[in-house]
């Protein structure tokens, strides 16, 4: 069976909204049981950059009222949709695409209590479209006690083979091996603020923080914060970066070079004990926006990790792939969510579906 599926993805980054139109065939299986492997081809890809006014309320979302979240949620589900025909038309994908599946805008996320909220109403993005569409995909694992996150493994279990470990470098970094993955520490959230104070988006290829030194008293501060001492399965907020990483990093008064610079050590120290803890050895495929700063991986090199960074569509899409898997499986009413990587009491079939098609 072939699935023509565009995928969303908004990160923690702020950077934009991936937009990836996919091509998903099941493949044979040879084994009796278990879950078939998928092929995919990228078709179409796009990161639309939020204007300066939706990067604006996306990050304040937190702080409305109930009122104004829920006004807000309508609306950014209204603009996704509104992004998706943009797609559709600047490509020609009219009466083209099956399914769209929406991760949506992470803000909440208390696993602890059974709660997580993503911003990006399915039903809005289904009525301005005329597609169906799939969203909520981590609600239902949070329910059944879960994290909630990451669920990303099951896209690299049915998509890519012949890797032992996956690094995502996005907003918070998060890392997956066989049936265990978990949130490792906050990465790009971090560094584009950092990169902003200098009036730059990002640091491009990690060129100021390799610019910078190490800060020992700030980086073993970083490094003792109770989460780390956590067992998984566990997860983080994006406030974990935004909320207690940058004010302990903006509190030590370094130079924004040395700043970057202390922030990728820890990341680099974090991710090794990462894979020290899961097992060590392996190749390991990093994405996300991370993958592109030169300096984080050869720092990740450096400490023994023996990093892959793939053609830069699957760098750049890998999550905006999985979300469009997973809603192919939400879809056929198969278990898109691992209970082994979140925690919770059973695998799920996670999303709400929304028809935007008429009858």
């Amino acid at each position: 069976m072939v699935y023509k599926v565009i995928g969303l993805m908004s990160g923690s980054s702020l950077d934009g909204l991936d937009i990836a139109y996919v091509e998903l065939q099941e493949q044979p299986s040879t084994q009796r049981q278990g879950p078939r492997a998928w092929g995919y081809t990228f078709l179409q890809t796009v990161t639309d950059p939020y204007p300066e006014e939706w990067r604006r309320r996306l990050a304040g979302a937190t702080g409305l009222s109930a009122l104004d979240y829920q006004l807000l949620h309508v609306e950014y589900g209204r603009y996704l949709g509104e992004r998706v025909l943009a797609f559709i038309e600047a490509h020609g994908l009219h009466y083209q695409v099956q399914l769209i599946a929406s991760h949506g805008h992470t803000t909440f996320h208390d696993p602890a209590r059974r709660m997580t909220a993503q911003l990006g109403d399915g039903a809005a993005i289904a009525a301005v479209t005329g597609v169906n569409v799939v969203s909520d995909l981590r609600a239902m694992d949070v329910a059944l006690g879960g994290q909630g996150a990451p669920i990303v493994p099951i896209g690299e279990r049915l998509l890519l083979a012949g890797y032992e470990y996956f690094l995502n470098l996005g907003g918070i970094a998060n890392i997956s091996r066989g049936g265990i993955a978990y949130d490792v520490c906050p990465a790009n959230r971090v560094l584009n603020a950092l990169a902003e104070l200098e009036g730059k988006a990002y640091d491009a290829g990690g060129a100021m923080a390799a610019a910078g030194r190490v800060d020992e008293r700030l980086l073993e501060r970083l490094n003792a914060l109770d989460y780390y001492g956590l067992s998984y399965p566990k997860s983080l907020a994006n406030e974990f970066g935004t909320e207690t990483v940058l004010p302990m990093v903006l509190q030590a008064e370094l130079s924004t070079a040395d700043a970057l610079r202390t922030c990728v050590e820890h990341i680099m120290v974090q991710v090794g004990r990462a894979v020290e803890q899961l097992g060590g050895g392996g190749k390991t495929l990093v994405t996300g926006g991370g993958a592109h700063n030169a300096f984080l991986v050869e720092r990740l090199r450096a400490f023994g990790i023996d990093v892959v960074v793939p053609e830069a569509q699957l760098v750049d899409y890998k999550e905006a792939l999985v979300m469009a898997l997973m809603g192919v499986l939400r879809w056929r009413e198969e278990n898109n969510v691992l209970a082994s990587v979140t925690g919770a009491s059973r695998d799920s079939i996670g999303g709400a579906v929304w028809i935007g098609q008429e009858a």
